[in-house]
């Protein structure tokens, strides 16, 4: 099983929405999904793990490795909505990650405006944004 994503750009930060089960078999995604997001936005990224199965020990390596480029390129990571079935516990060399107990409260958080553009894989499981593009 892999993950779907969704990437958000608001006014001065960006939300990347994740679906499905960060394992082993989809921290490339992640990672890809990551990249894409520093090439498209600025300010913070919140990372919404609402739609997020669950994640192995990698999965949230992926996640911690994620905060630390992010923090290398100016930008820093946020978690909205950790899994029920474990937390991130970085290391000494990753930099300070807020965690926000859904994202209704990380946008808030931020005085989050409207969003401004979206992408999003294939298979993203949302029905509310059908028009949402797709990328390939």
């Amino acid at each position: 099983m892999t993950i779907e994503w969704r990437y958000t750009t608001r006014e001065d930060l960006g939300v990347l929405s994740l679906a499905g089960y960060l394992g082993a078999e989809a921290v490339d995604r992640f990672t890809g999904a990551i990249g894409w997001a520093l090439a498209r936005g600025t300010g913070p990224v919140i990372l919404d793990l609402t739609g997020l199965m669950g994640w192995s020990a990698g999965g949230q390596i992926a996640v911690a490795q994620a905060a630390r480029h992010l923090a290398e390129n100016g930008r820093r990571l946020e978690l909205a909505a950790i899994p029920a079935d474990g937390s991130l516990v970085p290391d000494a060399t990753c930099p300070p990650v807020a965690v926000h107990c859904d994202l209704s409260a990380a946008l808030a958080a931020h005085g989050a405006q409207d969003a401004v553009k979206q992408w999003r894989t294939d298979d993203w499981p949302d029905p509310n944004h059908p028009a949402a593009p797709a990328l390939t």
